[in-house]
């Protein structure tokens, strides 16, 4: 019986070394295996936070993209040069108009969008204030945008601002501005001066508002030589003044509407493309430029 508790303590006490010989030293506090171990541990961490911090960077850009994906926000591909001319950012050597039509919407601007929209070309309609102040003349307004055509201030009246006062000219421009956006849901990013005439207080409001101060490089509607349908659309598209990036001016006319299919047909048979102003850089979109 004693011989038997003897082998058996015997077995136990083997079973108990073999299990401490399997299991792994523990290393002493502070030695340099378990700072080593620490310093592994601390960097895996520091690697996995910077992938997720990484990951949630590019998915936000990836969200923020789509955002302005889905809000019609595009890369600008055209900026403004100094002449009012405007220039293709990645080929400035493209053959390009910009086509501006002034006045709007008086009697024929609809009719003009009806037509741009038919040969899928785009302008700017730069609005004066006394032309929407009905709510059937707010519909007008109303229909061109929503035909994608950007729409543009020409201030409220079309009154010289060299003779109004700043709180004037401030009233003319943004007074315009937010009838706009009451019409559109959105400010215009063009400002064009009746008969070009800016004062250094309306390029003040014109930056404040984020819009691009905007004149023309030529135009013929107004002389009496070219109120007719024939006569001006020889001189749009023939005019020596014709070259890359030329602004066009044009006014919400009978004459002009009439001879506006002409316009742009000849100018895209002599190889100009007609620049869409939603791609042109504006104090807007600068910030989506520069992304």
């Amino acid at each position: 019986m004693n011989r038997k508790l003897v082998v058996l303590a015997s077995l136990l006490l083997l079973a108990g070394c073999g299990a401490d010989e399997q299991a792994p030293a523990e290393q002493p506090k502070g030695s340099a295996a378990e700072e080593q171990n620490d310093n592994k541990q601390h960097e895996t961490e520091k690697e996995a936070s910077s992938n997720t911090e990484q990951a949630e960077t590019e998915a936000a850009a990836g969200l923020e993209g789509e955002a302005k994906e889905e809000a019609g926000q595009a890369v600008p591909q055209y900026r403004m040069k100094d002449d009012f001319s405007i220039q293709n950012i990645e080929n400035p050597d493209e053959k390009v108009v910009l086509l501006t039509i002034d006045d709007a919407p008086d009697k024929y601007a609809l009719e003009m969008a009806n037509t741009l929209k038919d040969l899928n070309v785009k302008a700017i309609f730069f609005v004066n204030g006394h032309f929407i102040d009905t709510p059937e003349e707010g519909e007008v307004l109303k229909q061109i945008h929503q035909m994608g055509f950007s729409i543009g201030n020409h201030t409220y009246n079309h009154k010289t601002l060299k003779e109004l006062t700043e709180e004037q000219q401030r009233k003319e421009i943004i007074d315009l501005n937010d009838r706009i956006e009451e019409l559109t849901g959105e400010r215009p990013q063009f400002f064009r001066a009746p008969f070009g005439m800016n004062t250094d207080y309306s390029k003040k409001l014109a930056a404040e508002e984020k819009m691009l101060l905007m004149n023309w490089t030529y135009g013929y509607d107004w002389e009496k030589n070219y109120q007719s349908k024939d006569a001006l659309a020889d001189i749009m598209v023939n005019t020596p003044l014709l070259r890359n990036g030329a602004n066009l001016l044009m006014h919400d006319r009978e004459w002009t509407s009439a001879a506006l299919r002409d316009i742009v047909i000849g100018l895209e048979e002599k190889g100009y493309m007609i620049a869409d102003p939603a791609l042109i850089e504006t104090p807007a979109n600068q910030k989506t430029a520069a992304q």
